[in-house]
This record gives C-alpha cells, sequence and structure tokens, in this order.
C-alpha cells in the first residue's frame, strides 16, 4: 500500500481484486475481514465529532434542566414524572462519554484510553439507545391505557408500578447489552489504536446474529406496538366528546406526545436500525463497490442521529405541558393522561 496505515486499511474478498480506491478506516470493522473494497470514511473525521460535540452541549444542559427541576421542583412525582427521570438518567450517562468519542473520532480512530474504558463507551451507547426506546415504551403504552381505558387502567397507572416499570428496563436492558462487553475490542492499526464497535473476525458471524435479534427483539417488537397504540389513541381522541376547554387542552396535550416521540423514533431510531441491518448485511454479500460504500456512508450518517435522542427526549418533559412553566403547586396532575 502506498499509503500511511492511521489513514487506509486493506481489505480482500475471496479471490477478488480490489475495485475501488480511497480511504476507510476500521472503527466499525473485525481485523482483517476480507472485502474487496476500500471505503472512503474521511467525512467521518468532520461529522461526528461536530455531530457529538453539539449533542454533548445540548443533552447536557436540556438533561441537567429536566433533572433539576424533576428532584427540587415536582413533587409529589406521578408515574409520568418517574418514566421521564429514567429517560433523562439514561441520556444524561450517555451524553458524558460523548467527549471520548468525540476526541477518538477527531484524531482519526485514535482511542488512547484503553480497552475497558472502549468496551465502556460502546456499551453505554447501546444500552443508552435501547433504555430510551424501552422508556419511551412505556410511556407510550401508559398513555394508551390513561386514554383508552381510563377507569378500568386507573389502579395500574400509579408512581408504584412505574418504579417497577423503570426497574425491570434497566434490568433488562443492561442485561441484553452485557455481550457488548464481550464482543467489543480494540487493535492496532499502525500508529492508531482503533476502538471497534463489532468485534473480532472469529467472533463477527456471532456478533451479526446476536445484533439482529438485538433490533428484532429490543426495537421491532416496541415500535409495533407503539404504532399500534397510537393508531388506537389518535381513533379515540377522534371521537365525539364534550367540547369543553380541559378536553380540548387534554387533547392538544396527547396529540403533542405522540408527534414528539413519533419523531423521536421516525428520525433517530429508525433510520439507525435500518441501516445498521443492512450495513452488515451487505458486508457478506458480493456487491459492487459503489453499493456498499453507499450503504457504509449512510449508517455512518445515521449514527449521530441516534445519538440525537439525548437532545430530543427532553422536549417530551419540555414541550408536551406546561409541567415546566406552572407553579409547584401546580405540578402534582402534570403530564398525567
Amino acid at each position: 500500500m502506498g499509503q500511511p496505515m492511521e489513514n487506509v486499511t486493506t481489505s480482500y474478498q475471496w479471490s477478488t481484486s480490489l475495485t475501488t480506491t480511497g480511504n476507510w478506516t476500521t472503527d466499525d470493522q473485525p481485523d482483517l475481514i476480507p472485502y474487496k473494497c476500500i471505503y472512503n470514511e474521511d467525512f467521518k473525521y468532520l461529522l461526528i465529532p461536530i455531530s457529538y460535540g453539539i449533542v454533548f452541549i445540548l443533552g447536557l444542559v436540556l438533561n441537567c434542566v429536566a433533572l433539576y427541576i424533576f428532584v427540587f421542583r415536582m413533587r409529589p412525582w406521578n408515574a409520568s414524572t418517574m418514566y421521564m427521570f429514567n429517560l433523562a438518567i439514561s441520556d444524561m450517562l450517555y451524553v458524558v462519554t460523548l467527549p471520548l468519542l468525540t476526541y477518538y473520532y477527531s484524531k482519526e480512530n485514535h482511542w488512547p484510553f484503553g480497552k475497558v474504558l472502549c468496551k465502556l463507551v460502546r456499551f453505554s451507547f447501546y444500552t443508552n439507545l435501547y433504555c430510551s426506546i424501552f422508556i419511551l415504551f412505556c410511556i407510550s403504552i401508559h398513555r394508551f391505557f390513561g386514554i383508552c381505558y381510563p377507569i378500568e387502567s386507573l389502579p395500574w397507572r400509579k408512581v408504584h408500578y412505574a418504579k417497577i416499570a423503570c426497574l425491570c428496563v434497566w434490568v433488562i436492558i443492561i442485561g441484553s447489552q452485557c455481550p457488548i462487553l464481550y464482543f467489543v475490542t480494540t487493535s492496532t492499526n499502525g500508529d492508531n489504536i482503533v476502538c471497534h464497535d463489532t468485534s473480532s473476525i472469529d467472533l463477527f458471524d456471532q456478533f451479526i446474529i446476536y445484533s439482529n435479534v438485538k433490533m428484532a427483539v429490543l426495537f421491532c417488537v416496541p415500535f409495533t406496538i407503539i404504532i399500534v397504540c397510537y393508531c388506537l389513541i389518535v381513533r379515540t381522541l377522534m371521537q365525539p366528546s364534550a367540547a369543553t376547554s380541559r378536553t380540548s387542552d387534554y387533547r392538544k396535550k396527547s396529540i403533542k406526545m405522540i408527534v414528539i416521540v413519533s419523531g423521536v423514533f421516525i428520525v433517530c431510531f429508525l433510520p439507525f436500525h435500518i441501516t445498521q441491518t443492512l450495513y452488515y448485511s451487505f458486508r457478506n454479500l458480493d456487491l459492487d463497490c459503489g453499493t456498499q460504500n453507499a450503504m457504509n456512508i449512510a449508517y455512518k450518517v445515521t449514527r449521530p442521529l441516534a445519538s440525537a435522542n439525548s437532545c430530543l427526549n427532553p422536549c417530551i418533559y419540555l414541550l408536551a405541558g406546561k409541567c415546566f412553566r406552572s407553579r409547584p403547586q401546580q405540578q402534582r396532575n402534570c403530564c398525567n393522561p
């Protein structure tokens, strides 16, 4: 190779010659996986540090404000507050890791922080991602029962059950993400230490199986249920009812919540999971380099979108109602369905 090792890594497909030129790096690639293409990823060293830096600043400020209000101004808590507090905690735990990733990508895939911290940062990314999905799932189910079955579900929409639901979410998600700590590793690429996002070559097939199962169970299932619930909520809200200012405000707040949660899923989670699945699948197919490079670019672009949920989630409790603008004594019933 006539290019420095820190900027290019060669990959070969079985008995296939190289067909594309450019630069690509190995932050998401298992060591020495045989591919026929060389991907141009110079854009990543500008896009990801800038986007992660913006997400870090906005996410830190918005979630600090939200946590302050939850802890010091909103008493007593209701079930919705419990869900949103846990959502803010999840986002905060994620954004504090972004400076490390910002440094890593700005240095063109050089990770000087050690293997353990590499595993923890990658683990934090996916734990936040799926904690957000499941807590939004809980919020959506809570609102569905509050609107469609307000009387029947009243005993189950108490803060005690919200605590149990949040605890179950943390246990399930942390447990399901523990394999990340096993798969993720570091390797040396010239003078750079690469913090891989997948696994080493000998574990890559197992990682793909794990990733596909995780996507199906932790994303497709809750996303489908949320869509069904929101369709039923909209149908209920569109039914004739007493035209009072109270029901009108209630309807507006519910629709606003639907729009925000749906927006988070459509903007942040859906593109990431689609491109990730195609990206992994395409790497094992004999496709032309242009197609593979296009999918590689799409996947890298959607990673910052997935991180942006840490900034969009606060919109649920900052914009979905009057909770943060009302007086403390008026906040008891705030954000209830």
